[in-house]
């Protein structure tokens, strides 16, 4: 059997949902990319940061620390917020951005940054995109709002320490913008990427955490293929570094402990690795049908050829996440195959790779699952020892930098030293691993919900 061909993808039960793929549709193809990252917010830094072994995990700076387990964690420290951050646009749509920034949290402004710079890059124009039949699909994590929000309305009905809330009608909430909410909704990226770029086709939001890129992908894809859109900005957007957010995370996760150098404390699969890291980021697709995108003359930098997702829960038995990730690439398989691509080789396997203890075993033993044992794995490789856990933005981010890698070399796994003996996986650990034409990305929430996408090279 190839080395790059799923074992049991014949036989393997049909868990896992994967809406079928016309056999004589013409594809869906990727014609830009955006990203902001703890790497940068260009593809091409992205890529070369991550093969130079790079980390963007350091210090914090946009949260304080005193409450919290850690200190570190991977910021996109690149990403200011100001105009120029959105690539080039035109004075009309700077001054719109400007103006709808007042009611963006940095969420909302990551995400919408990603998209401008995947339509620039795309070389998205009016005159050859049909606005009716342009949409957006986005995934986002549910975000919470900050605390400074209320802290001017929570002064009025304070009294010498004590909070008298029968005075909130009448004295606090009148302090509070009107506006608020506005700036912490999941739907807002979406939103204001169709309303900035006039952008009047299908237009959905995905809030399932870390898969919610692979998800997004996937309802893309359907879209597409069903004829309701020519193209879509397809992204995610998240993050963990929020005065709340951070605080949950610190409760509820295995979050790795801080180190000395901050760049060594995400090891994914490694034998000492002790949890995630917390981190932010966005990443935008342009998916086009390939006959929209061949009309137009667009560079093509990948093909989505198959996709899947799947739930779990403890009715799943001792190992819900592993059934998960299993099925989600199970599924990608069967859509692909479906589709005329199942003998396509799979390049490589862009792992979620959290460095959570259980989480990496139970990810390796799904892979073995799939794709037999080391000998008949492609390389696998995850980008979260350089970047760390991106909330619902990661999976996206992620999948960019396959992108980029197809036809190339791999990236390596940082910090993996010593590959635990319960991650029995093909793992990339140095910098002359080709990357192959094509790849599986797999992310996966604490909930048990995985999404997997296959992308081969155009």
């Amino acid at each position: 059997m190839p080395a790059s061909q799923p074992e049991n993808s014949s036989t393997a039960p049909q868990s896992g949902t994967a809406a079928a793929i016309r056999p004589n549709a013409s594809g869906v193809v990727i014609t830009g990319l955006g990203v902001v990252s703890p790497l940068g917010n260009s593809p091409s830094e992205l890529i070369e940061r991550l093969r130079a072994g790079e980390s963007g995990i350091r210090p914090f700076t946009q949260v304080p620390t005193s409450a919290f387990s850690v200190s570190n964690g991977a910021e996109a420290v690149s990403f200011t917020g100001h105009i120029n951050d959105y690539g080039p646009l035109e004075k009309a749509l700077q001054r719109t951005i400007r103006k709808g920034s007042k009611v963006m949290c940095r969420e909302i402004e990551m995400g919408v940054a990603a998209a401008q710079l995947a339509l620039h890059h795309a070389g998205f124009s009016p005159e050859v995109f049909d606005r009716d039949r342009t949409g957006v699909v986005y995934g986002c994590d549910y975000i919470m709002s900050c605390p400074e929000e209320y802290s001017a309305g929570i002064a009025a009905c304070t009294t010498d320490g004590e909070f008298d809330f029968t005075k909130w009608g009448e004295l606090g909430l009148p302090k509070v913008n009107p506006l608020w909410l506005l700036k912490y909704l999941p739907n807002m990226p979406a939103s204001h990427i169709a309303i900035y770029n006039d952008l009047r086709g299908p237009n959905n939001s995905i809030t399932l955490r870390e898969a919610s890129g692979g998800a997004a992908i996937a309802e893309a894809v359907s879209t597409i293929m069903r004829g309701h859109a020519d193209a879509l900005v397809v992204g995610a957007t998240g993050s963990r570094i929020h005065t709340l957010r951070t605080l949950h995370a610190s409760m509820q996760e295995k979050l790795a402990a801080d180190c000395a150098d901050p760049a060594t404390m995400s090891r994914p699969f490694n034998t000492d690795r002790d949890g995630g890291v917390l981190g932010e980021g966005a990443g935008a697709l342009i998916c086009e049908s390939r006959e929209h995108a061949e009309a137009r003359g667009a560079t093509i930098f990948g093909e989505v050829i198959g996709y899947g997702t799947s739930a779990t829960g403890p009715a799943a038995g001792d190992r819900p996440l592993k059934v998960a990730i299993a099925n989600a690439i199970r599924a990608a398989i069967r859509s692909a195959k479906t589709a005329g691509h199942g003998e396509t080789p799979v390049g490589h396997i862009h792992a979620h790779g959290l460095g959570d203890v259980d989480l990496d075993r139970d990810e390796a033993e799904a892979i073995n699952e799939i794709f037999g044992d080391v000998a008949s794995q492609p390389p696998v490789t995850t980008a979260k020892g350089h970047i760390g856990n991106l909330g619902a933005g990661g999976g996206m981010v992620e999948i960019i930098s396959s992108v980029q890698c197809l036809g190339g070399d791999l990236f390596p796994i940082r910090n993996l030293d010593q590959l635990a003996s319960e991650c029995s996986i093909n793992a990339a650990q140095g910098n002359s691993v080709s990357a192959g034409d094509s790849f599986i990305s797999v992310n996966v929430t604490p909930q048990g919900q995985s999404s997997a996408v296959w992308i081969r090279k155009a």
